[in-house]
């Protein structure tokens, strides 16, 4: 079935803002990006979700290696004892020294949803090719792999604009008629709210146009 997302503002990002915009979504592809009205009218039979603040292309995370297999991602039923956020350093060399290859791999997998709830559609490589763990996830998971960019000043973050990067230079492609349907919703405003309080904001992601977060 296709799919219309529609949103107060659509950043396609290499062409103009589209003030309620809306993206049909058929399959993997985009079917047709503009003004809410216009795309309805044309698919007058399509599934509607709205979402509220900003439509934008899915995000581009340029550290995965490091926020995959150099920290630990705990199991919500660990939180009482280690907590929810990542576990680097020393802690994470402890949990390594007697983690067996599940609970690795259960760390990778609750990474790289915790990229999907930052609205992360494309990785950038390279990522281990000789890791069955870290191949088999990513392969699963259906997130892009791209070339390296230079790499980002400061420590690895699941935010992609914790490095401080405009939207533009953070997405994974920008939205096109005929291009894959990589989206990422958020609740602010506008792109400066984006940048100031970072992709923690992000209420959905569509990759090739499924539907893998959703914020409750």
């Amino acid at each position: 079935m296709l799919t219309i997302h529609a949103a107060p503002l659509v950043l396609p990002v290499g062409a103009a803002a589209v003030v309620d915009g809306a993206v049909a979504v058929d399959g993997d592809r985009i079917a047709a990006l503009g003004p809410y009205e216009e795309v309805t009218a044309a698919h007058p039979a399509a599934r509607v979700r709205r979402w509220p603040g900003l439509l934008t292309p899915g995000l581009r995370q340029d550290r995965p290696a490091e926020l995959l297999t150099g920290c630990y991602h705990p199991d919500p039923r660990e939180s009482a004892e280690l907590g929810e956020l990542p576990l680097w350093g020393a802690e994470f060399e402890r949990l390594s020294a007697t983690m067996d290859a599940a609970r690795r791999a259960g760390s990778v997998r609750r990474g790289l949803q915790r990229m999907l709830r930052h609205g992360t559609t494309h990785l950038a490589g390279p990522l281990d090719a000789a890791d069955p763990v870290l191949r088999t996830a990513v392969s699963r998971s259906g997130l892009v792999l791209l070339p390296p960019p230079p790499a980002p000043p400061g420590p690895p973050d699941l935010d992609p604009f914790a490095a401080g990067g405009d939207l533009a230079r953070t997405v994974g492609a920008p939205l096109t008629v005929g291009g894959r349907a990589d989206l990422a919703a958020f609740d602010v405003p506008d792109e400066a709210a984006l940048r100031a309080g970072g992709a923690r904001a992000c209420v959905a992601t569509v990759l090739a146009g499924r539907l893998v977060h959703r914020a409750r």
